[in-house]
């Protein structure tokens, strides 16, 4: 089951695992209170939530990591996107106001896209990352088993006749569609 929790610009998922939940981005640092209310509002609680996943470093996504962190939320890293992970501090850094709280890289749990489906099931979660680059290069997709899948700002199928030449884009969405997927759920779009 997943559920949306909206507090900002950035969509966040919640996956219900049978042992253990699963949060699928952030919005933006300084949004922390916004988060809580939306967990109460959504019946979730802290510690509801075993990992968390970011479908890519960008600043809107990533914003609240370091502090769920600090919760006790283990990070779930893709090993392709390591190199990634600091990728906003500068751009918090700007704004002394965010408090914006860095990701200690070193207490994440690093696995590969192929190791994603056991580790998810230790929670209770059928289904599997992969990685989708036409974004970023550290843009991943959680694709589960029910049909539902999140693609973070994934450009939506429908525009990619707009896309002449995007062949990284066009090869994302036949990996996407080789696992049927039923529901899309997206980042920025309602």
């Amino acid at each position: 089951m997943i559920i949306k929790l909206k507090y900002g610009k950035t969509n966040t998922y919640f996956v219900r695992g049978t042992s253990g939940g699963l949060l699928v981005d952030t919005d933006y640092a300084g949004t922390l209170p916004a988060f809580y209310k939306s967990l109460k509002m959504n019946n979730i609680s802290v510690s509801d939530i075993a990992y968390f996943l970011a479908t890519h470093y960008h600043p809107d996504h990533i914003g609240l990591a370091g502090e769920l962190m600090k919760l006790g939320i283990k990070l779930l890293l893709i090993d392709i996107q390591c190199n990634y992970v600091h990728f906003a501090d500068n751009i918090f850094a700007r704004d002394k106001h965010l408090l914006y709280e860095p990701v200690d890289e070193k207490d994440a749990i690093v696995i590969t896209c192929e190791e994603s489906r056991d580790h998810l099931a230790k929670i209770g979660i059928k289904g599997e990352i992969i990685p989708i680059k036409s974004h970023s290069d550290d843009s991943i997709a959680l694709i589960l088993d029910n049909g539902d899948c999140i693609v973070g700002d994934l450009e939506p199928m429908e525009y990619l006749d707009s896309y002449e030449d995007n062949m990284a884009l066009k090869s994302d969405w036949k990996h996407i569609m080789n696992h049927m997927p039923k529901k899309i759920y997206y980042s920025h779009i309602n």
